[in-house]
C-alpha cells in the first residue's frame, strides 16, 4: 500500500470512530443531547422534543457493586485484553491489518478488511498455533462486537473475502451498559422510516419491533419522534460517513440484541463474579482489614466484633510486657478496627441504595407473564358461559373441574410449565399415562409420595419414610428411582433422623429430571398433541352451535 493511500485510510479510519456528537456539522442547529439509557427523564423532555435528540445506547457503568471495581470485573478484564490487540490491529504505522476503501461496481466501501487478511495478521503478530485457532479467536472478538462483517447480523468471522469493519470505541462494551428497550425501539423505527434496501429489518427484528410497540404504546409518539429527529441529523452527514456510522449502530444491537441462535455475550458469569466476591471479601468484609498488633490475644474475637481491652486478657508472649504497653496495643486495634467499620458501615449503605434488578427488566417480565395469563383472568377476559364472579351460574366451574370434556384453554395451560400440568388432575393423569408408555413412571410417584409425606401427621412419619425408602431406594426396591450418589449419601444421612423433609433433595432432583427430559417429550409427543386437537374441535362445535342462536338477535332485519 502506498503511503499517500495508507494516509487516506488512516484519516478515514479515524473519521469513523469518533463518537457521533464529533461527527455533526459545525453548522448544525440542532442541539444533540446524549441521553442516559435507563433514564426515567424521557417524558419530562416533552417540551423540547424537536430540539432534543437521544443518541442511540451508550451509557456509562455506574451500577456495579462499589466491593468489587469497576475494572476488576471478569468482562471488564477480558475488554481490556481484546481492547488491547485491537488497538494494534488498528496502528497507522503500517504494521496493523491493512485497511482500504474497496470499489464494488458503481459504490464504494470504506474502510473495510477481508477476514483473510485478519486471519494472516493473527497468524504474523500473536502467538496463535494454526488458522483454526486463529480462526475461532477471531470469532470471539467478533462476537464481543469490536468487529464485524459489513453485510451480515451474525458477527462470525470467516477466512475468505468477506469483508468486516472495526467497531468505533463509542460503540464498544467496556464503555456501554445494557441498553434499554426504548432505544432499541428508536433505532428499528429509524430504520423503517428511512425505506433504504441496506436499513430493511430483518424478520426477527420486524418481529422484536411488532412487541415493543405494544409494550411501549404510552410513549410510542416521543420515539417516533426521535426517530425522525435523528434521521433529520443523519441527513446532513457524507454519504460514506453515513454508511461507516449506519453498519457501526447495526453491529452495536447485533451484540446487545441478537439475532436467533446467537449467545449475548454481555451478560456476566454470575459464578466468575461470585468467585471473585468470595476472594475478595468473604464474610461482607471487603473493607475490614485485620489489625496486625504485635501481641497476639489468647482469646479468640469475632470478626464482626471490635477487639476490646480487657484486663482479664492475658498475652501469649514469653516475656513480661507491663501494663501500660498493652493499653497501648489496645488502644491502636480500637482505632483501626473503627475506621474499618466506618469502611463497612458506608459499603453497606450503598448496598442498600443499589438496586439488583432493573426496574425496567422486572417491568417487562411481569408484563410477558400476564399477558400469558391475561386469557385466564375472567375479569380481564370474560369467560364463556358467563363470570361465576360476577353472576349466579356456576356453569363455569363445573366445566372446569370436568374430567370428560376438558376445555381447550385448560389443554393449552399445560404447555406453560409443569407445575400447570400436574396441578390440573386431568393434565397430571395424561402424564402419568405418557410416562408409563415411556417406562418411567415411578419418577411422578415418588414425587407424589414426598409430597404426602410432607403434610403427614408425626405419628406416621417415620413409617412412611421407611416405606419409600423400600419402594424406590432400597437395593431391591419395587419401583427404583434413578438418583446420583451424593443425593443417595444424603438421604441415608437424613434417615438417621427422619422427618417429613427426609427426601427433599432426591424430591427436587426426580422433579428436575421429569422438567428436563419427561416433560419436554410429552409436550411434544402425539398424546399432548391429540388431547389439543381434540379440544380444538369440541371448541368448534360448541362455538357454531351458539352462534347459531345469537345471529338472529344481532341482525335485526
Amino acid at each position: 500500500m502506498s503511503s499517500s493511500r495508507l494516509t487516506t485510510t488512516t484519516n478515514t479510519i479515524n473519521n469513523s470512530v469518533k463518537p457521533a456528537q464529533q461527527l455533526m456539522p459545525k453548522t448544525e442547529t440542532i442541539k444533540l443531547t446524549q441521553t442516559k439509557l435507563g433514564s426515567n427523564n424521557f417524558l419530562s423532555q416533552s417540551t423540547s422534543l424537536i430540539n432534543t435528540i437521544s443518541l442511540p445506547p451508550p451509557v456509562l457503568l455506574n451500577n456495579i457493586n462499589p466491593s468489587v471495581s469497576i475494572d476488576e470485573t471478569p468482562n471488564k478484564l477480558l475488554y481490556k485484553k481484546i481492547e488491547n490487540i485491537i488497538e494494534k490491529m488498528q496502528d497507522d504505522s503500517g504494521v496493523g491489518v491493512p485497511i482500504r476503501t474497496v470499489k464494488s461496481f458503481m459504490s464504494k466501501i470504506p474502510s473495510v478488511f477481508t477476514g483473510t487478511d485478519l486471519i494472516q495478521w493473527m497468524l504474523k503478530k500473536l502467538d496463535v498455533e494454526d488458522t483454526c485457532e486463529a480462526l475461532h479467536f477471531a470469532h470471539l472478538i467478533s462476537s464481543h462486537g469490536y468487529l464485524f462483517p459489513i453485510d451480515d447480523h451474525i458477527l462470525t468471522v470467516k477466512n475468505d473475502g468477506t469483508f468486516f469493519r472495526f467497531q468505533t470505541p463509542y460503540y464498544w462494551p467496556s464503555n456501554n451498559a445494557e441498553p434499554e428497550n426504548t432505544d432499541y425501539a428508536v433505532y428499528l423505527c429509524k430504520r423503517t422510516m428511512q425505506n433504504k434496501t441496506r436499513l430493511e429489518l430483518a424478520d426477527y427484528e420486524a418481529e422484536n419491533l411488532a412487541k415493543l410497540q405494544k409494550l411501549l404504546s404510552k410513549k410510542w409518539e416521543f420515539i417516533y419522534m426521535q426517530a425522525e429527529a435523528q434521521i433529520k441529523v443523519d441527513k446532513k452527514r457524507d454519504k460514506m460517513e453515513r454508511k461507516i456510522l449506519d453498519s457501526q449502530e447495526r453491529a452495536f444491537w447485533d451484540v446487545y440484541r441478537p439475532a436467533p441462535g446467537c449467545v449475548n455475550t454481555t451478560e456476566e458469569d454470575i459464578r466468575k463474579t461470585m468467585r471473585m466476591r468470595r476472594t475478595d471479601h468473604p464474610n461482607l468484609g471487603f473493607f475490614r482489614t485485620k489489625a496486625k498488633p504485635s501481641l497476639q490475644l489468647q482469646t479468640p474475637q469475632s470478626p464482626m466484633l471490635p477487639h476490646t481491652s480487657n484486663a482479664s486478657i492475658q498475652p501469649t508472649t514469653s516475656s513480661q510486657i507491663n501494663q501500660t504497653q498493652f493499653n497501648k496495643l489496645c488502644e491502636n486495634d480500637e482505632v483501626t478496627t473503627l475506621e474499618n467499620l466506618k469502611k463497612e458501615k458506608d459499603f453497606l449503605k450503598r448496598r442498600l441504595e443499589r438496586r439488583y434488578v432493573k426496574v425496567s427488566r422486572v417491568s417487562e417480565s411481569y408484563t410477558n407473564y400476564f399477558e400469558q395469563y391475561i386469557e385466564f383472568d375472567p375479569f380481564v377476559t370474560p369467560p364463556d358461559p358467563s363470570n361465576p364472579w360476577i353472576t349466579d351460574s356456576t356453569e363455569f366451574w363445573d366445566m372446569e373441574k370436568s374430567l370428560k370434556d376438558i376445555p381447550q384453554r385448560r389443554v393449552r395451560r399445560w404447555g406453560f410449565s409443569i407445575h400447570e400440568l400436574l396441578k390440573d388432575p386431568s393434565g397430571r393423569e395424561l402424564f402419568r399415562r405418557f410416562l408409563e408408555r415411556e417406562f418411567s413412571s415411578e419418577n411422578l410417584r415418588f414425587y407424589e409420595v414426598c409430597n404426602e409425606l410432607r403434610y403427614a401427621t408425626n405419628k406416621d412419619i417415620a413409617a412412611k419414610v421407611e416405606d419409600i425408602y423400600n419402594e424406590f431406594l432400597a437395593p431391591v426396591a419395587s419401583c427404583p428411582i434413578n438418583i446420583d450418589s451424593r443425593v443417595m449419601a444424603i438421604t441415608k444421612t437424613k434417615m438417621e433422623n427422619p422427618d417429613r423433609y427426609t427426601y427433599d433433595e432426591a424430591r427436587e432432583h426426580i422433579f428436575n429430571l421429569m422438567t428436563r427430559d419427561s416433560y419436554n417429550r410429552f409436550l411434544r409427543s402425539d398424546t399432548y398433541r391429540d388431547s389439543l386437537a381434540c379440544a380444538k374441535k369440541k371448541q368448534k362445535t360448541i362455538s357454531s352451535g351458539r352462534m347459531s342462536i345469537v345471529r338472529p338477535i344481532l341482525n335485526p332485519n
